[in-house]
């Protein structure tokens, strides 16, 4: 009873000492969108790519294999860089980078110019999570990460929301030149906003001393410096890695082959896919938020760190589960519910992930922990991709992959408990394996 009355008003005070924390929240959850709206083209765009550009489903599975690839290598790049330049340019910078990427799709021709353009993609745009991931922990207490996080992440589903009601219509008004075109300059008018507005706590203006304390209100953190081949001998990087290995892979696939999976199996054309494609990341959003607030509503009413992180992560995990029906389903809208629900889930587990990167490790290492972890979700990614295009190919069959998304999530979730059962920080300087 004491810590709840306690948790309630440490809530009054976080309400009383101001909100400008929200505005850099919101601003992260514009570039996210962003991210996904470039992201997302070419998945919309391929039933119809397929037939002009002529390329098959192993073919298409290298293109996202090459994005995979990039995003893989940047993850590996730019935590450590975030980590030394800061967040405001080095966000700043890669989205200039993608933005660009996601523009020269238009000069491509053949599979071969695909693959070079997403794998320039990949590159930029794995700084998004990083950076974004870095900036919450700077700018919000532990008890408010979760959420923060949820929110933000919410951005991947209100991209994808966006883009298929705005792509089929530049591919079909304008071509599938301009889609690209108009998608990828879109990240300009958010990069005026991000250096008028972004600056560490220590640094803002705009930050009241009252709303700064509290920020700073957890315990203090020794400044520390990890070298970043040093990462890999604690098993909490291990903990938050293989959960995203396991995991990321299952999103990209929904990303990239949902739009052919309605396509080949209810016979989706370009022109009705929207509706479908945005009532599933309506429902995604929902799962991205809710479950970055369940683990932090059971924080306040008492539950540890460690029971509200992974009894949060449980319950998406578990909701997941019925995605291995969505291929055997003969009615489109029941799929599109099964899929709906296994995004949100994804997306609730998801948003827990990032925050226990931040549980575990102090503020100055999480941008390379986060990169790290990125990276190996990225090498899932490219192991997913071109399996699907060879199972595809081989046997026109979505049944398999949707048996493996359905296990994944329980699976991340038993390793992540069996390497950091108390999800404890890491002990830095203290020895390997901490």
């Amino acid at each position: 009873m004491a810590e709840t009355t306690a948790g309630a008003a440490t809530s009054a005070l976080g309400a009383r000492v101001g909100h400008f924390r929200w505005m850099v929240c919101a601003l992260l959850f514009f570039g996210t969108t962003i991210n996904y709206i470039d992201r997302q083209v070419l998945g919309l765009l391929a039933p119809d790519l397929r037939r002009i550009i002529g390329w098959n489903d192993v073919e298409y599975g290298y293109m996202v294999t090459a994005f995979s690839a990039a995003y893989a290598l940047g993850l590996l790049l730019t935590g450590r860089v975030l980590d030394t330049v800061g967040t405001k340019l080095g966000y700043g910078l890669a989205l200039v980078f993608w933005s660009l990427a996601a523009m020269a799709h238009a000069l491509a021709k053949t599979p071969l110019h695909f693959g070079a353009a997403r794998f320039a993609l990949g590159l930029g745009e794995a700084a998004n999570f990083p950076a974004a991931i870095k900036s919450v922990a700077e700018w919000f207490p532990r008890k408010e990460r979760a959420l923060a996080t949820g929110i933000f992440n919410a951005g991947t589903n209100v991209g994808a929301i966006i883009a298929p009601l705005v792509v089929p219509w530049l591919a079909l008004t304008y071509s599938w030149q301009w889609a690209f075109i108009l998608t990828g300059a879109f990240g300009f008018s958010w990069l005026i906003l991000w250096f008028w507005l972004y600056d560490p706590p220590e640094a803002s203006k705009r930050l009241s001393k009252a709303e700064f304390d509290y920020i700073r209100s957890d315990p203090v953190e020794a400044p520390v410096q990890i070298p970043w081949l040093s990462l890999a001998r604690y098993r909490q990087t291990w903990a938050f890695a293989l959960g995203k290995f396991m995991t990321d892979p299952i999103w990209w696939f929904y990303l990239y082959w949902v739009p052919s999976f309605l396509n080949q199996k209810f016979g989706v054309t370009l022109q009705k896919m929207g509706p479908p494609i945005v009532a599933i990341y309506l429902i995604a959003d929902v799962g991205s938020i809710g479950g970055g607030w369940l683990s932090s509503a059971l924080i306040k009413r008492g539950f540890s760190i460690n029971r509200a992180r992974k009894t949060a992560m449980l319950c998406m995990a578990v909701c997941v589960v019925p995605i291995v029906l969505a291929a055997t389903v003969e009615n489109m809208w029941t799929a599109v519910l099964l899929l709906g629900l296994a995004c949100a889930a994804h997306q609730g587990f998801s948003a827990n992930m990032f925050t226990i990167a931040s549980d575990m490790f102090p503020r100055r290492a999480i941008g390379s922990v986060v990169g790290f972890g990125g990276m190996m979700g990225a090498v899932g990614g490219m192991m997913i991709a071109t399996a699907a295009g060879w199972i595809l190919q081989l046997t026109g069959s979505y049944h398999s992959l949707f048996v493996l998304a359905g296990c994944a999530y329980l699976l991340a979730l038993l390793v992540i408990h069996l390497i950091v059962p108390r999800l404890e920080p890491a002990r830095i300087g203290e020895g390997a394996g901490a």
